[in-house]
């Protein structure tokens, strides 16, 4: 069966209103629940950022489905800290947790006053901390001087099975990297051309054989016109080069950014429609590419009638065997 899960956007709601969010679509039937893990928001529209492993401790506990976060190790986050909240949340619900691990923004890491990295720097960086979680949650005892620091860590609290560590990449050089350390990719819906290249890169770069999941921004409303107002308001300034996005670093210079995005530029970035047909249609597309598990983040705030309209229309015509 295909899994359809919903993503839980920290940047947009409450943690109060996304847990209740998350429990909705659970009890809907969506499979799953997926999470963003910010300090800030990409504009002042969407305007909050709660605290990822908090929430997932109380979403663990209150909704009875897997959870995944994607989180940027290295720089904010100490990989010493992450795997101990990744084997605290795994050893209280085992087989529930992934992690997905990226490279990170720029937009929540300048907080530390460190300078910001390039790429392939980043990327190096991730790679010395995905080895230092993975050995952490394996038991071992870890140093390390190289790019991270770790003095003598170790972990006392272990679930039975370490959590699966996720790849997270929107390039093609990026997925075919992530293919010879993640346990599995998540990227985001794309041209079907485009994810498909994504997707196969991913396989050749040693991923073959492991699980892909891809977020889909999607907006629905009663028409295309409501759909495409809301989206527009609350994801304009996400529809910007990744390169870019990766380097600003504060709200104003999104919103700057984003100045001249019309609402018909959102087209593509997320898949807006008023017709639950034509939304089935665009997952199917998106399941040919390769896709093996789908996570639905609903740009626009209204979140309950998206999850009743996409239980009773899409989830049924999608999650299927």
């Amino acid at each position: 069966m295909t899994l359809v899960g919903y993503h839980a956007s920290h940047e947009q709601l409450p943690p109060s209103v996304l847990l209740e969010a998350a429990r909705a679509a659970a009890e809907a039937g969506f499979g799953a629940v997926s999470s963003s893990d910010h300090v800030t928001p990409w504009s002042r529209a969407q305007g909050e950022s709660g605290f990822a492993w908090a929430w997932l401790g109380a979403a663990l506990q209150a909704v009875p489905v897997p959870f995944g976060v994607v989180n940027a190790p290295g720089q904010r986050y100490h990989p010493v800290i992450i795997a101990q909240a990744i084997a605290t949340l795994a050893e209280m619900h085992p087989g529930r947790l992934w992690v997905a691990l990226g490279s990170g923004e720029a937009s929540n890491e300048h907080v530390t006053g460190e300078p910001w990295p390039a790429k392939p720097e980043r990327n190096a960086r991730l790679l010395e901390c995905v080895e230092i979680i993975r050995r952490l949650l394996q038991g071992d005892e870890v140093s390390a001087c190289g790019r991270v620091h770790v003095d003598r860590a170790r972990l006392w609290t272990l679930p039975d099975r370490p959590p699966p560590l996720i790849g997270a990449a929107l390039s093609e050089s990026t997925a075919a990297w992530c293919g010879g350390w993640a346990d599995g990719l998540i990227t985001v819906h794309a041209p079907p051309e485009r994810l498909r290249r994504v997707i196969e890169a991913f396989h050749a770069g040693g991923g073959e054989g492991k699980p892909v999941r891809v977020q889909v921004k999607v907006a629905w409303a009663s028409s295309d016109d409501e759909a495409l107002v809301a989206a527009h308001e609350q994801w304009s300034t996400n529809v910007l080069d990744p390169v870019l996005m990766a380097d600003l670093e504060t709200v104003e210079q999104f919103e700057a950014a984003a100045a001249h995005v019309r609402p018909d530029d959102m087209r593509g970035a997320v898949l807006v429609s008023s017709d639950p047909k034509q939304h089935v249609a665009w997952l199917h597309e998106i399941l040919d590419c390769g896709a093996d598990e789908l996570f639905l983040h609903h740009v626009p705030r209204d979140q309950q009638r998206f999850i009743d309209t996409f239980a009773a229309e899409v989830l049924p015509e999608v999650a299927v065997p």
